[in-house]
């Protein structure tokens, strides 16, 4: 039977946290396993994936078979990426120097949009802070100037701050 790459649940209910491991099919969900390959936590934003890459790419080209999930984990971290150019490599479609450039320049670009894809939520959340803020600004503003029309009806001193609460 092949081996089979799996997450692992850990973690308590309803905080689920994962540890992606080689193991025999056979065994159950959180059994038994060959060994670890890495941990992936769903609930951050974006989802943190720690991957030993050699080797689970060590393991995917001895023909472990990965589970829907981890085969997104993998295809979104680049290991059947770099499957695929080294099975071009073995069938003589292009040398190693090629596959490894090929390689390197998908990791830099992949780094780069993961920065801009945190950047923009950063700049999201900022944005969304700062629109809060002048909401907030603005009603307290409305507020404090019907006050001072409500003062000015009947020619009361006005106070920016709330009234203080009178002693009984």
């Amino acid at each position: 039977m092949p081996v089979r790459l799996r997450l692992q649940r850990h973690g308590r209910k309803k905080r689920p946290f994962y540890f992606i491991v080689a193991a025999d099919p056979r065994s159950p969900r959180d059994g038994a396993f060959i060994e670890r390959i890495g941990d992936y936590n769903p609930l951050t934003t974006p989802a943190t994936i720690h991957l030993d890459i050699d080797k689970a790419f060590v393991w995917v080209m001895q023909g472990a078979q990965p589970t829907n999930t981890v085969k997104k984990i993998l295809t979104y971290q680049g290991i059947l990426f770099k499957k695929h150019l080294f099975r071009g490599v073995k069938k003589g479609a292009f040398s190693m120097e090629v596959a490894e450039k090929k390689w390197e320049e998908w990791l830099e670009d992949k780094q780069k949009r993961t920065q801009d894809r945190l950047t923009h939520e950063a700049n999201k959340r900022s944005e969304a802070r700062r629109k809060r803020d002048q909401s907030e600004i603005e009603k307290r503003e409305t507020r404090v100037s019907a006050r001072v029309a409500a003062a000015q009806q009947s020619n009361e001193p006005v106070s920016d701050s709330e009234p203080a609460e009178s002693a009984p």
